[in-house]
């Protein structure tokens, strides 16, 4: 008995073979952003960030954060890219980057770092995902993922419906980078660290205080975890790049300094402040 072979129309098959591409061109990691549109991609959200965000109004605060983050950025694979930097006004810990050169970090985050080592750990974790391109990357599989949808709800006839449930999954999808980007944030990171001077360990203290804060605040964290979770195989991680390094090298290397000192000072008098208010 001959077997009879399911026959697609000829649009059809075009339709699944474009619908697999982009599949597969998502799942590969491909980037389509150029860094112009980056840099507008990352415009443009920013002025959203700072519309719903309140950023600190302390020109001391932000020249400080903003001059570790130019000492990564300049040792940092993608040197001349412009970084803008800017201290959001809450007690948060966590810090993020946008497309393109720009990083908040929470004032929170600077309350809780014990020396300015872990300050510049946690932004040369940021600085990698910019110099990385975790984020375009990111938008161009939502987009790749959204036009997959696109044509799947065209085929089935899910229609407009059907391509906006996509719409949203691909929304909630990408709202954390994978776990492959955020060891690659760690790695380069950690470079940007040691070749800015500072100690590299920094980037490991603050992730094992991290562990042991969840347990007693954890709303405070919420955020953090929710996008970089600091897990002990990413810890096991860092000590391992941080064994490679010349132990001539962290002998020498920056802690903290004075002026981490006197900003934290700064902080927390105007905390104290806040709470008889």
């Amino acid at each position: 008995m001959r077997s009879k072979r399911l026959l697609f129309p000829l649009g059809l098959r075009k339709a699944l073979i474009a619908c697999g591409l982009a599949l597969w061109l998502a799942a590969c990691g491909l980037n389509l952003i150029s860094q112009d549109s980056e840099i507008e991609l990352g415009k443009q959200i920013s002025k959203e960030v700072e519309s719903q965000m309140k950023v600190l109004a302390d020109a001391e605060v932000t020249e400080y954060v903003d001059s570790i983050g130019q000492k990564l950025a300049k040792v940092s694979r993608r040197p001349d890219l412009a970084y803008h930097i800017k201290v959001i006004d809450t007690e948060e810990v966590n810090a993020f980057a946008l497309p393109g050169g720009y990083l908040y970090v929470n004032r929170g985050l600077i309350e809780t770092a014990s020396n300015e080592s872990e300050l510049a750990g946690v932004m040369g974790h940021e600085i990698a995902h910019i110099t990385e391109r975790h984020s375009t990357k990111q938008y161009t599989q939502a987009q790749l993922y959204q036009i997959a949808a696109t044509i799947g709800a065209a085929v089935t006839g899910a229609g407009q419906v059907g391509q906006q449930a996509a719409g949203l999954g691909g929304a909630l999808l990408f709202r954390k980078f994978s776990r492959m980007d955020e060891a690659e944030a760690d790695k380069y990171g950690l470079q940007y660290i040691a070749r800015a001077g500072y100690d590299p360990r920094g980037m490991e203290t603050f992730f094992r205080k991290l562990l042991k804060l969840q347990e007693g605040k954890p709303s405070t964290l919420q955020a953090l975890f929710s996008t970089h979770p600091p897990t002990e195989e990413r810890i096991q991680a860092i000590q391992a790049e941080v064994g490679k390094l010349d132990p001539k090298s962290l002998k020498s290397a920056i802690l903290s300094s004075s002026r981490f000192d006197r900003i934290k000072t700064k902080l927390r008098v105007k905390a104290q402040m806040r709470s008889r208010d």
